[in-house]
């Protein structure tokens, strides 16, 4: 979440892709064979770097310049956010997993972002989510692209392969906030926190998922990004982006559970959103494959404070996606 001067515009909006690899021929293949100093090149052709990293015996969690980067045996998770050339990576991915450690199928895989506050300071491919998309089909054949939302104002779009895809229980929740409540940015800044711990602390991030191991870094004057790892191979992961002209916080994790309310309750009441869209996606051998029943029926202390602008659900081959919009009423 490299910060900019006060004047500037930062794009806090991330780019997200998921990679799940196999190998036709060796079941022992693992991602994390590859070292550091092959990730540092993947990653400059996406104009980010590595801050720093913490492991278990699941994950490498990597906090980056801008946003995070999470490696597993067979999965690899990369979000990135200002002006970022995330798709620059696939191609020299495949490449990369299929030399060093012979994978050499992609089993599926999730592009995803919101629209951008300003697409036109992005590079190339990213100014629009239709050459995204030209640039994707050109990788893989069998390619979906999706737009969730109302895309003349807010909306969420979504690139995936149709095709089976993971068997193996799959869940995503994410929480993208912006308008934020500037008491609760300023927490972000370095006039106000010496590091990311402090900040980690005073906002109350810490006790969202009690228990993880907590990486998290304070950007100079302002800017925050953190990964958390949890036992099983789930992570969570925070960004914040605290200029009042560009204000955005990102949430995301893949903990599995049969409804995110009381989680999304924690997210809310620590950052405030003035608005928020949320995603659920889940696949049919995940606990969470239900979770957008629970969000229906049971979100009282959500319409106390936001209105619901959209919501649709999907059902794809092996994935159900919900998507929800919320925004707080005018007064």
């Amino acid at each position: 979440m490299m910060a900019a001067s006060e004047n500037d515009f930062f794009e806090g909006t991330e780019k997200l892709l998921e990679v799940w690899f196999a190998s036709s021929t060796n079941e022992d293949c693992d991602l994390r064979t590859i070292d550091r100093l092959e990730w540092e090149k993947l990653l400059t052709l996406v104009k980010c770097e590595i801050i720093s990293c913490i492991s278990d015996d699941d994950m490498d969690a990597y906090v980056l310049s801008e946003s995070s980067m999470f490696v597993t045996q067979k999965r690899f998770i990369l979000k990135t956010c200002g002006r970022t050339t995330l798709l620059s990576a696939i191609s020299p991915l495949v490449k990369l997993v299929r030399e060093k450690c012979g994978f050499d199928k992609v089993v599926d895989i999730f592009y995803s972002r919101k629209n951008f506050s300003r697409p036109e300071l992005q590079f190339g491919i990213h100014r629009t989510f239709e050459n995204e998309v030209r640039h994707l089909d050109e990788l893989f054949p069998n390619g979906a692209a999706y737009t969730l939302g109302r895309v003349n104002r807010d909306c969420w779009y979504l690139y995936t392969l149709d095709q089976e895809g993971v068997l193996m229980p799959d869940q995503t929740f994410e929480i993208l906030m912006w308008d934020m409540c500037p008491d609760r940015m300023n927490i972000f800044s370095r006039d106000v926190c010496t590091n990311g711990p402090e900040a980690t602390k005073l906002s109350g991030i810490c006790d969202i998922m009690p228990g993880a191991k907590i990486d998290d870094f304070l950007f100079d004057p302002h800017g925050y990004s953190m990964n958390g790892l949890l036992p099983g191979g789930y992570y969570i992961t925070i960004h914040v982006t605290p200029e009042p002209q560009c204000s955005y916080v990102s949430f995301e994790s893949n903990v599995p559970t049969e409804s995110y309310q009381d989680l999304l309750k924690k997210v809310l009441d620590v950052f405030r959103p003035g608005k928020f869209l949320m995603t659920v996606f889940a696949n049919e051998e995940s606990v969470a494959r239900e979770s957008h029943r629970q969000l229906e029926r049971e979100n009282t202390f959500l319409k106390k404070e936001y209105v619901c602008q959209d919501h649709q659900y999907c059902n794809f081959k092996n994935y159900n996606l919900t998507y929800m919009y919320f925004s707080r009423p005018i007064i």
